[in-house]
């Protein structure tokens, strides 16, 4: 699919199939699209930024559902390829007494293929804005040569990039963990962290050093995200604490990236950091408001509605 004009956002990493357990009595699983920068691309259209998705899928069913929500939701996929052998990854969603229990079927799938020669450099190097993750540097070797690749190759144009930290220990070891998210914070204009991630990796549990320390690296902006005590956002002339917006929460699945995404996409549109984290914030809270990672995530003028028209 091609959208009218080139995408401003790009994402690189890892769309996945999701099963999740609805019933018990037969087990009964309802299907859905997740991934983190699946989520950040449908996150960021819907408040009406052009978004695209480089990755690979299979040549399967899971990946023809995947495209076919892309079609829906406006998401430019030209530079998604189909492989021929190679799976689209799959999770399972159970919930036990102490919340979501997540089972992957993703090793070897079509995205943890993708590598350095499969990036279209003119179209990164159109984009106003790269965005990648934790996990797309921890799926394989070549998907996190593709992302330092495409940083750079977003950077020697002079474009943005942001990445998010979106840590998960059963993807690979703490010290490269934290010696890779170093690196990419380093290459990284807008830095979108969680608290609990970079607690998890630097050791320090205060928000103004987490936010220092992504500063320091090299990060222009910081939106780091505080969950239920809502977010910071820094730059190195000014600090901005985000309260939560108010919610009732169900299920934080995505939740993350919707802030991400719309943060980036209000960026893009011209709002100040402080007017992005205010906005991403309310989309964040509308999307735990419901269940699944897709269909929470709000439109522009659900979020507009929820700060009161601004």
């Amino acid at each position: 699919m091609s959208m009218s004009g080139a995408p401003d956002i790009l994402v690189l990493g890892e769309p996945l199939i999701e099963y999740n357990r609805a019933g018990d009595t037969p087990p009964t699983f309802l299907r859905d699209v997740g991934g983190d920068v699946s989520n950040f691309a449908i996150a960021a259209a819907r408040q009406g930024a052009r978004a695209g998705v480089l990755s690979a899928l299979g040549a399967d069913e899971h990946g023809d559902a995947i495209v076919s929500l892309w079609d829906a939701e406006g998401i430019d996929h030209t530079h998604v390829s189909r492989h021929a052998t190679a799976p689209t990854g799959v999770y399972f969603v159970n919930h036990g007494p102490s919340g979501h229990v997540f089972s992957f079927l993703r090793a070897g799938s079509a995205a943890s293929l993708v590598g350095p020669a499969d990036l279209p450099r003119e179209a990164i190097a159109a984009a106003k804005l790269l965005h990648f993750t934790g996990i797309s540097l921890a799926i394989s070797g070549s998907s996190c040569d593709a992302c330092f690749e495409a940083a750079a190759t977003a950077r020697a144009a002079g474009r943005l990039v942001s990445f998010d930290t979106n840590l998960r220990d059963r993807l690979w070891s703490r010290p490269r963990a934290k010696a890779l998210i170093e690196a990419a914070l380093a290459m990284t204009d807008i830095a979108l962290p969680s608290s609990d991630d970079m607690e998890k990796i630097f050791g320090d549990p205060r928000p103004e050093a987490m936010a220092d320390h992504c500063l320091a690296l090299g990060a222009k902006v910081v939106a780091l995200k505080l969950g239920a005590e809502g977010a910071l956002i820094a730059t190195p002339g000014a600090r901005h604490r985000i309260p939560p917006a108010p919610c009732t929460p169900v299920d934080a699945t995505g939740a993350g990236d919707t802030f991400g995404g719309s943060f980036t996409a209000r960026l893009l549109a011209g709002d100040t950091p402080a007017e992005a984290g205010a906005y991403a914030a309310a989309a964040a809270a509308l999307a735990t408001q419901g269940y699944g990672a897709v269909a929470p995530i709000p439109r522009a003028e659900a979020v507009r509605a929820a700060l009161g028209g601004k």
